[in-house]
């Protein structure tokens, strides 16, 4: 692919078109952006052409219709497409490379000389687009000119699937499909995927050669073909998946599920979305779209894939405080109240809507109505202090297409709210609300229950086991722990301990991997550890020994390595990046196991020890200061917010210190 590094304006670019099935405009890509001012420090060293394109070339009358195909990438805000300044239509908002095909209506060509526009949104987006071709006909009959048609199964068993087509270059090539004869339920398309309900679908697509990959979530291998595809003809191919990571016993879970029909914004219709749930492997799917009640049971099963997963009801209640998760929820009981601004109240309708058990913070770094949940007006990032009411059961620590630039940051928030004493469960879900320009289920949650038939999952199993911490968070890996060998997450360890004998294992399909595991307790990272990547085959295991932990603590285990970044499986960039550099990572991590230090029976929060040391004290400086040798970082700093309620406080240093030891990752 070619890139433009100096400024020109293109003025006059002149290849005739001639009466063909194809003809060029301009095979150049042009790297669009705000000069001075890269979205991306990849982007750095090049010059962006301008922050529009405007391309003239010769052309004739068009007395029919017309296709405009380009390849795009990194489009993010709206950008639009104009032929002598009459809108065709937009850019697709995907960070993919791809090619978008756009009509072009008849008599918009005009004799001579034409005019052929991309225009800029207001905000800073960095984008390349080029290689602008036109083709005879509508999308539809311009790629119909060859064909494929593609089987997916599990050995005998067809498979409800992804499939990607791509250019040998990765580039998700424009497409159209169809359901194979005799195969009645439709297809969710976008360019370069086509998900099936059944894993049958007929492809068309111009002449050429593609890779074909079949895909179905976390879970599975990944089956690739190369295929060069001949005009006028129908190629068949066929792919035998295999999953590769095993789950039994843990359902999968995406918590935060979004259509366009409900939610009013995205591009997956309700039909649609079902396809997707189906294909990316999910087992229990949470409807949560804006204030809404949304039931995709009759719309999973107008699309034949009610075997394959169990739909709950629920509600993202989206306020001018935040945005939450409510479920399940029976379809036809009253909203609660979203223009709320009051936490306490909020939670308090949330809590009573009928059918309630779970309720979840979204995103909470994210910046919505001029609000965000961890601002630190807010909230005490290193205490877990906020000025709120802290009502919610879950919090998403990981949401694909809200992802941090520093992937550990949710987690660090996290850390402190468990510290401070709120027994909040970590999550990881998608917030979807397109096909494919964010993958459904990349972000998921492991609960412990019977996974046994997906059709048939019992949410107050599921809600029970969420609850209490038996859930693992999972965004391309899966960490399980164990400590002495008989403790695993939502465990209380009790006993007077004394070392700690930790296993964390890490699974994830070959096409994933894994290269370190970190150990926290309390926030405090206590083990660092490279792995090593293993490409291929991906079932790490690491015994850890940890020294006796000065006070009760809660234990975490995350694991991390490279984020893939193939077509069926592309990491997404930050939301809302707070960096410029973008660098993919894969994470699975678990909620905590509690430990019993002292042997009393039960565990006590950082805050609820913080407290009882204050008090035992009197406030006496030199026994606190004996106390503090026997505490950790993050007692120290809930010692110190107990303080400075009655206008005192630690030294700079013991809290420099403490802070220190509590952000490092």
């Amino acid at each position: 692919m070619r890139y433009i590094s100096s400024f020109l304006f293109v003025l006059g670019i002149s290849t005739c078109l001639a009466r063909s099935a194809t003809s060029t405009i301009d095979d150049q890509v042009y790297y669009l952006g705000t000069p001075g001012f890269p979205e991306w420090t990849a982007n750095a060293g090049n010059k962006p052409h301008g922050r529009e394109l405007h391309l003239q070339f010769e052309s004739n009358p068009n007395a029919s219709a017309k296709t405009l195909l380009l390849q795009q990438q990194g489009v993010k805000q709206g950008w639009g497409v104009y032929l002598n300044g009459k809108r065709l239509g937009n850019l697709s908002r995907s960070n993919s490379r791809l090619e978008h095909a756009l009509e072009i209506p008849p008599g918009r060509l005009m004799n001579g000389k034409n005019t052929l526009s991309v225009r800029a949104p207001k905000r800073i987006d960095d984008i390349r687009v080029g290689r602008f071709r036109l083709l005879d006909g509508t999308p539809a009959q311009a790629l119909a000119a060859g064909s494929i048609e593609v089987l997916v199964s599990e050995g005998k068993e067809s498979l409800p699937c992804r499939i990607t087509v791509t250019h040998p270059d990765d580039t998700l090539a424009a497409l159209t499909a169809s359901p194979l004869p005799d195969d009645s339920p439709p297809l969710a398309v976008r360019s370069g995927v086509v998900y099936t309900g059944n894993g049958r679908a007929h492809i068309q697509l111009l002449p050429g050669k593609y890779v074909v990959y079949a895909s179905r979530g976390f879970e599975y291998g990944v089956a690739s073909q190369r295929i060069n595809v001949l005009p006028g003809k129908t190629s068949t191919l066929g792919f035998d998946l295999t999953r590769e990571v095993d789950t039994k016993g843990w359902v999968s879970v995406d918590s935060h599920i979004h259509v366009l029909d409900y939610s009013g914004h995205g591009d997956s219709s309700v039909d649609e979305r079902m396809l997707t749930i189906a294909g990316e492997g999910l087992e229990l799917a949470i409807s949560t779209d804006h204030n809404r009640h949304a039931d995709y049971a009759p719309a999973a099963s107008r699309m034949g894939v009610t075997n394959q997963f169990t739909t709950v009801v629920g509600n993202e209640v989206t306020t001018k405080v935040g945005h939450f998760n409510a479920f399940p929820i029976e379809a036809d009981v009253p909203i609660a109240d979203y223009k709320q601004t009051n936490w306490a109240r909020l939670i308090d309708g949330i809590r009573n809507t009928k059918g309630v058990q779970v309720i979840q913070l979204n995103h909470p770094r994210n910046l919505h109505s001029g609000y965000s949940p961890t601002s630190t007006n807010e909230f005490n990032l290193l205490t877990g202090g906020h000025r709120r009411h802290i009502g919610f059961d879950t919090m998403e620590v990981v949401t694909s297409a809200a992802m941090q630039s520093d992937i550990m940051a949710l987690f660090h928030d996290w850390f402190a709210l468990l510290n401070r004493g709120h027994r909040i469960v970590g999550v990881a879900s998608s917030d979807t609300h397109d096909v494919s320009r964010f993958i459904l289920g990349q972000a998921r949650t492991y609960v412990l229950a019977d996974d046994t038939n997906p059709a048939r999952v019992d949410i107050d199993e599921v809600c029970r086991n969420l609850l209490r911490g038996r859930a693992l968070i999972s965004m391309g890996l899966i960490a399980k722990i164990r400590i002495n060998d008989r403790h695993e997450v939502g465990d209380l360890v009790t006993g007077k301990q004394a070392n700690l004998n930790v296993r964390v294992d890490v699974f994830g399909p070959k096409w994933t991997q894994a290269d370190r595991i970190r150990l926290y307790a309390n926030g405090v990272k206590i083990a660092d550890r490279m792995i090593g990547s293993r490409p291929g085959k991906l079932k790490a295991s690491e015994n850890f020994s940890i020294m006796r932990l000065k006070n009760d603590a809660h234990i975490v285990a995350i694991a991390t390595g490279p984020g893939p970044m193939k077509p069926y499986w592309e990491t997404p960039r930050p939301y809302q990046p707070t960096s410029k550099t973008f660098a993919p990572l894969s994470i699975g991590a678990t909620n905590p196991v509690w430990i019993d230090t002292n042997g009393d029976g039960k565990y006590e929060s950082p805050n609820e020890l913080a407290r009882r040391i204050v008090k035992a004290t009197n406030n006496n400086t030199k026994r606190l200061g004996e106390q503090l040798k026997k505490v950790d970082a993050a007692v120290i700093l809930q010692i110190n917010s107990v303080l400075k309620n009655s206008g005192k406080s630690l030294s700079n240093v013991q809290m420099q210190n403490s802070a220190g030891r509590l952000r490092n990752n």
